[in-house]
């Protein structure tokens, strides 16, 4: 295993250091309430002030610290993270791969739903599903969730397309092969590479539009920390009186998407038997 990572380490620098990120930012947030200097929510008698030995971000406008708003931030944004993306994930591979192995007007009726999502645009579709639902943790992920595992079936399909063709499914049809072990035995081990790329990139994107909805409002009520939620009015609203409030959330919040998408992509590289050759 420590060779086969100090490899992957030497052929894909970026992945690997995207994969240090990554690590980081788990470490982070399972160990907030031992790393964070401050309770996120305690409101000290210094209100807005600048970066110092004793808050090294600053404050904020309430004298809350900024450095442990942004560490309990990441907890949430690993939270929203991690459960969109399982939940996104499951529906999708169901949806799609059944939609390619069953066929006829089944998959026409599916791919006609899918069509009619993703004419949507996705900020406004996940802040319609907001409105209804109404702000919160877990509506925030449903809403997330929901667009990716409709958007992702798409690709699944597609991926269950090029495997039904092979000639080992052919072969495991005319032997009496059960539907449910045609596609779970055959079809799905050999598009797990595909869902784990999409999959992947797709942990950043859905990092990336919770601090859009909470930047509109519409996303993880305060006081919970949330990095969107960090750049929304408040921020703006001090980012000339008070630029330390948005250097803490914008630098996290970009360090952490560069790095899934550079591990994304190295995994992709991986995985993908025409990538291995590629320098």
């Amino acid at each position: 295993m420590g060779a086969q990572l100090a490899r992957f380490a030497r052929r894909k620098p970026l992945g690997a250091g995207g994969a240090a990120v990554i690590t980081l930012l788990i470490v982070v947030a399972i160990g907030a309430d031992v790393i964070a200097p401050f309770d996120p929510l305690e409101h000290s008698r210094e209100r807005l002030i600048g970066p110092s030995s004793e808050n090294l971000v600053g404050t904020d406008q309430f004298g809350r610290d900024v450095l442990s708003r942004v560490i309990h931030g990441a907890r949430t944004s690993l939270q929203v993270g991690v459960a969109a993306t399982i939940l996104a994930m499951v529906p999708a591979v169901i949806i799609g791969m059944t939609s390619a192995y069953v066929g006829g007007w089944y998959d026409y009726g599916v791919q006609r739903f899918v069509d009619t999502i993703q004419a949507l645009p996705g900020l406004i579709l996940l802040v319609t599903i907001l409105v209804v639902l109404g702000p919160g943790l877990w509506n925030v992920i449903f809403a997330l969730s929901f667009n990716s595992a409709i958007v992702g079936s798409r690709v699944m399909r597609g991926a269950t397309l090029g495997v039904a063709n092979e000639m080992y499914v052919d072969a495991a049809r005319a032997m009496g092969a059960t539907h449910f072990r045609m596609m779970f035995r055959h079809l799905l081990p050999n598009i797990v590479p595909t869902v784990i790329v999409v999959y992947s990139l797709g942990f950043g994107n859905v990092i990336l539009a919770e601090a859009s909805l909470s930047f509109l409002g519409y996303g993880i009520p305060p006081p919970t920390p949330s990095w969107g939620g960090m750049l929304a009015a408040d921020g703006r609203s001090y980012m000339f009186a008070a630029p330390w409030m948005l250097w803490g959330p914008t630098i996290a919040l970009a360090l952490v998407i560069f790095a899934v998408n550079m591990f994304g992509d190295a995994i992709r590289d991986v995985l993908d038997p025409r990538l291995r050759g590629t320098g």
